[in-house]
């Protein structure tokens, strides 16, 4: 027996003009400083008074949210008291505005408490997630990561409770970002692809959105990285990444993501950027052994009609790095500016906070330790995986 979520999405032009149809009387909007200066946020709250709501925003979280920051957005729920809350950004104040309303409504859990097994019996409030980037899939998920930062590490969490009642992905809202924030999540919406497809608990319902969302990044990033004005682009770009959100989401990922948490936790590292780094490294780790199921996603996109795992395996890497170049993503651990003297000291806390990810767990090859060293050994220099 297994489960497939999803909030209710509402997609396209104008599709924030969907607020004028909630019912309520106060909502909460949690985003970053960022989007409150930009007006973003006053944009929504205009929105929302216009049909009688009380509004107040919570402009704290980071990126990479803290346990701290979540603890604090509560409180402000707690005195407000909101039947809405709206996670208004990137997958960084999407996440923080799920573990808000989980506090909001159980003030007795700490963020680390929550997880799949725990219920929460959220009845308070509902929650609206409307994404300014195209990459996290954040909208649509159960998921959440959070940083702890004292201990400098993310961890993944997340409850089937905390799947966004409403999610609103309007192209607008992602029209004036920069080049490379669209190149980093969007690379983030195909790493969440690949992986949500190929991973152990892929499944027949988690199959097809990560097939479609693998195909409009490779056919919309280059476009919408390009010329940002480019709506079609940009409209196609947010689809792929809920498309991507929705697989993942109802699977899980895989080795780039174990990897890709650890080093972006220690080297303060964007998150789309960082997992986009290990996707074509755990590729070759896995095609080496003849496993994944990159023949479909190679005969889907309509690149070669091979039934080869292994020419599969390959050609998508080939597929995945020249798209990777044309966005300008890094292509090695040293590209970031990494010293390999920095690089050594934390190779201890790669291979320990990688292990311990959920996302480890589930992928279609697991390293044994000396073999995660190894791959982030080779993925310092940028070397191809042949081990």
């Amino acid at each position: 027996m297994w489960y497939f979520s999803s909030p209710m999405v509402v997609y396209g032009e104008d599709a924030l003009s969907h607020l004028h149809h909630i019912q309520g009387s106060r909502a909460l909007i949690v985003t970053d400083a960022t989007l409150a200066r930009l007006g973003i946020a006053g944009r929504i709250e205009d929105i929302l008074k216009d049909v009688g709501f009380e509004t107040c925003v919570f402009s704290e979280v980071e990126p990479e949210p803290s346990l701290q920051t979540v603890r604090r957005g509560a409180a402000v729920a707690s005195e407000f008291q909101p039947d809405w809350i709206i996670g208004l950004g990137g997958g960084s104040p999407l996440d923080a505005s799920k573990a808000v309303w989980a506090l909001y409504e159980r003030p007795d859990l700490d963020p680390t408490d929550i997880n799949p097994m725990e219920t929460l019996g959220l009845s308070k409030a509902k929650l609206i997630a409307i994404p300014t980037t195209s990459g996290t899939g954040s909208e649509v998920t159960w998921a959440l990561v959070l940083t702890d930062t004292e201990e400098k590490r993310k961890f993944s969490t997340g409850s089937r409770e905390l799947v966004p009642t409403l999610a609103i992905i309007d192209p607008s809202l992602t029209e004036a970002l920069p080049a490379r924030v669209t190149a980093d999540t969007g690379l983030d919406a195909l790493t969440h692809a690949i992986e949500g497809y190929t991973c152990t608990w892929a499944n027949d319902f988690s199959d097809g959105p990560c097939l479609k969302a693998a195909q409009l990044v490779f056919d919309y990033l280059e476009r919408a990285v390009r010329d940002g004005s480019d709506m079609e682009a940009r409209e196609k770009m947010g689809i792929a990444a809920s498309l991507a959100g929705l697989g993942f989401g109802n699977a899980n990922l895989g080795l780039a993501h174990a990897m890709g948490h650890s080093f972006g936790a220690l080297f303060k590292q964007p998150h789309g950027r960082a997992v986009a780094l290990y996707l074509p490294y755990i590729t070759e780790f896995t095609v080496n052994q003849g496993l994944g199921r990159y023949v479909d996603i190679v005969r889907f996109l309509g690149w070669s009609d091979s039934r080869d795992p292994e020419a599969a395996g390959r050609l998508l890497v080939e597929k995945i790095r020249e798209l990777q170049r044309a966005v300008g993503q890094h292509m090695s651990i040293a590209d970031f500016g990494i010293s390999r003297h920095d690089f050594e000291a934390a190779l201890p806390k790669l291979i320990e906070y990688a292990e311990q990810d959920t996302q480890f767990f589930t992928a279609p090859r697991i390293p044994e330790s000396e073999e995660l060293a190894q791959m982030f050994e080779y993925i310092y220099e940028g070397k191809a995986i042949d081990f």
